[in-house]
């Protein structure tokens, strides 16, 4: 801190304020000193003559806010730091002390604290300013390395430099699990902050990365584990769901899971599964709020041939549409029928049907189809039909020409 020469009316010179400047410091934890600037000089100008800073110091002190935030120290400390040496200045100052009056001390009070007051505010938006600009620097950064790590096609080097600063280690297994609002996008910050605060917290590990893209909020986080459906990766969708909720005005949420790879290139990868898995439940107007890309896989093996499962689908279950009802009703009665384990009593249950509809739409579906849901070698085929109209949206949507 530079200390210069001020007329005081005290005789000693101006040295006494560097040592409140070295006091308040420690007081505040080791904050440099240098963030006081003339602070101190104005203190002890306002106790003797009452003047108020000009514009131009305050602009001082705010410009000293912006590099406390840029130096890392905390708001806390730096508010901490003005607000002791202001304790220390007016117990040491020197013509205050002295002074009997008790309108002079009354006077020098008002004066000095209506500095700490201009100054400490100042401080404070200087301080908010540089903050919103680094975080604003920090979230571009953020999204542009989430965006090269999902594209997976950039230079692996250099991406290992980038991942440095956000302590992510592109060595270990990662899965990326995506959140869609049923709504817009809320305030990002608040959703990115709670987010990584319950991983950080639950997960117990902070090398964890969370950014936006595209409208959905993407989470990269690590896997203990390479395998499919571990807790972990249940967890982590679930966690994500808990947290996501509580925020207002998103209209819900649904959450994606990819499988956890190992590598860089597996970071692509999970995103690839997490994106087709969303976009999947969605095609299949699945009532799940966290949905994993394991759970979805037998979709993407039906679909990889897709010419086979339209053929598998019209072959199979267009007879259906000769039924009174459409064929909607008896699809979903099968599909019913397969979820419960082939158990009609549990079908009707799932269903919110009688167990004789059950049986009686069943017994339909045999008559039309020629195919017995009874019968095991028939059964496979039926599932299988049924699982690749779900995946196809059919019967309300046509089936593709192939």
């Amino acid at each position: 801190m530079t200390v210069s020469r001020h007329e005081t009316g005290d005789p000693a010179d101006d040295g006494w304020l560097l040592t409140v400047a070295q006091e308040a410091g420690r007081d505040a934890g080791d904050v440099p000193i240098e963030l006081l600037g003339d602070y101190l000089v104005l203190l002890a100008e306002a106790a003797v003559t009452g003047r108020r800073p000009r514009r131009s110091e305050l602009d001082a002190v705010s410009r000293l806010g912006r590099t406390a935030a840029e130096q890392g120290v905390s708001a806390g400390k730096a508010v901490q730091l003005y607000l002791s040496a202001a304790r220390l200045l007016w117990r040491h100052l020197p013509l205050v002390a002295r002074s009997r009056d008790s309108e002079v001390v009354r006077a020098a009070a008002d004066a000095v604290l209506q500095v700490v007051d201009d100054a400490v505010a100042t401080l404070a938006e200087g301080y908010a300013a540089a903050r919103r600009d680094l975080v604003r620097r920090e979230e571009t950064a953020r999204r542009e390395l989430v965006d090269d790590l999902l594209r997976g096609d950039s230079d692996p080097g250099a991406l290992v430099q980038r991942a440095e600063p956000f302590g992510l280690s592109l060595t270990r297994v990662h899965q990326v699990a995506l959140a869609a609002p049923g709504r817009r996008l809320p305030d990002t910050a608040a959703a990115i902050s709670a987010l990584e605060a319950v991983i950080f917290d639950r997960l117990g590990d902070r090398d964890v990365l969370v950014a936006t893209k595209e409208g959905l909020l993407v989470v990269l986080a690590p896997s203990d584990d390479s395998g499919i459906g571990t807790p972990r990766d249940v967890r982590l969708g679930e966690l994500m769901h808990a947290e996501l909720k509580r925020l207002p005005r998103t209209g819900g949420w649904r959450i994606s899971v990819g499988r956890p790879h190992p590598g860089l290139y597996g970071i692509a990868r999970s995103y690839e599964e997490a994106r087709d898995a969303l976009a999947m439940a969605r095609r299949l107007h699945l009532d799940r709020e966290v949905v994993g890309a394991h759970d979805l896989l037998v979709y993407r093996v039906l679909l990889r041939d897709q010419p086979a499962i339209v053929d598998l689908v019209r072959a199979v279950l267009e007879p259906l549409r000769q039924s009174r009802t459409g064929a909607q009703p008896l699809l979903d009665t099968l599909a019913g029928y397969f979820d419960s384990g082939a158990i009609a009593t549990e079908a009707a249950r799932r269903l919110h049907v009688a167990v004789r509809t059950v049986t009686y739409r069943l017994d339909r579906v045999k008559a039309l189809t020629g195919y017995d849901p009874a019968d095991p070698a028939d059964r496979f085929t039926l599932q299988a039909a049924t699982l690749g109209a779900r995946a196809l949206g059919w019967p309300d949507q046509p089936l593709p020409a192939i």
